[in-house]
């Protein structure tokens, strides 16, 4: 065996963080070591913490068994860039801190997703958390709408040399949306790398300060985006909500597997039920299954995942999100009982 195999084998080895191979991404250190049958080197990647650090070390030692030898053995060093020196030139980003960062995901659009992290975030911070929202929904932000601050337009503060975004605080939640930053009448259209650059923005120059919880309303389906979060954070775990509809239930098995490939490998902590049956105000013992019986339930242990909670399709829910008063604001309604209920799972 020679250096150049080895170079060669881990072109066929892509980091997700950017899609592009070792070799293209400059991961491989220069410290190639051959000895008979037995090879060492070091991968450098982005952080400490690279969630994708263990999927790439095993696709690497596969990829030097299939084009160099079957029978070699490896040793792969992991390493990370050394941290500048503060006199070395300019400023570094620093990640938000939090002791976990939660991500909310749905497979597809209109199932709750943004109603379920409005009202967590909101209960978690009724609770006594320090809570952060991020609104990673680029084209659909609905966030600003959900706690009665569409207004808002969030300003700037110097913190250590650098000018950071002060997130806007409402109940208790410190949040950032982009429907903070442009015309709440027009479409944002933009491509996946410019939208990936602004949830990264929001999240490396904010003054998010500590917080015991820093949740992310993701958009629908699977993206860039998804991908960046997933680079740029170690992600605690990822909550998916679905309707009991087959349809949403379809694409609620896709969001689990991706998030469970082991190039993503994020936990999944449990799947939220919305709309699980209809209660008319009249008849509150009455429950009909509009979107079906218990299908989120069944996905659940199907999955072997938890089951946070199943959430109601009630008036007071819709009507909390359109006029910026989540229904977790109301101690003792039953829809903020379950949600209490799932944070408190959550905080289990």
């Amino acid at each position: 065996m020679y250096p150049q195999q080895i170079i060669d084998a881990l072109r066929h080895v892509r980091y997700p963080g950017t899609g592009k191979d070792l070799i293209e991404s400059g991961m491989l250190e220069d410290d190639i070591r051959i000895s008979g049958f037995e090879v060492a080197f070091s991968l450098i990647f982005p952080k400490e913490n690279d969630p994708f650090m263990r999927s790439v070390v095993k696709a690497s030692e596969a990829a030097l068994r299939t084009y160099v030898d079957p029978n070699v053995v490896v040793k792969i060093h992991t390493k990370t860039p050394p941290n500048p020196s503060p006199q070395a030139g300019g400023t570094k980003s620093v990640p938000v801190r939090a002791k976990h960062i939660i991500a909310v995901h749905s497979g597809k659009g209109g199932v709750g997703k943004s109603t379920v992290t409005a009202n967590l975030a909101v209960a978690l911070a009724q609770a006594g958390y320090r809570v952060g929202l991020l609104d990673a929904d680029i084209h659909g932000p609905s966030i600003p709408k959900m706690f009665r601050c569409e207004d808002a337009r969030p300003y700037s503060v110097e913190e250590d040399g650098r000018t950071l975004i002060e997130p806007i605080e409402q109940y208790g939640v410190k949040m950032l949306s982009i429907g903070f930053f442009v015309d709440p009448g027009s479409a944002v259209i933009w491509r996946g790398g410019m939208a990936s650059n602004a949830i990264k923005q929001l999240i490396e120059d904010a003054h998010w300060g500590e917080l015991d919880y820093f949740l992310i309303d993701l958009p629908p389906g699977t993206s860039d985006i998804h991908l960046t979060l997933i680079s740029e954070l170690q992600l605690t775990g990822v909550i998916v909500v679905t309707t009991p509809q087959p349809v949403a239930l379809v694409d609620a098995r896709k969001g689990v597997e991706m998030f469970r490939n082991e190039k993503v490998n994020v936990p999944i902590l449990g799947l939220v039920e919305n709309m699980s049956w209809f209660t008319p105000a009249e008849l509150p013992e009455n429950r009909y299954y509009i979107f079906g019986k218990d299908g989120g339930k069944a996905l659940a242990a199907e999955l072997g995942i938890p089951l946070l909670g199943q959430i109601p399709l009630v008036q007071s829910i819709r009507e909390g999100g359109d006029e910026g008063l989540p229904i977790a604001l109301q101690p003792g309604h039953p829809a903020a009982i379950e949600f209490d209920k799932i944070a408190g799972q959550l905080a289990n």
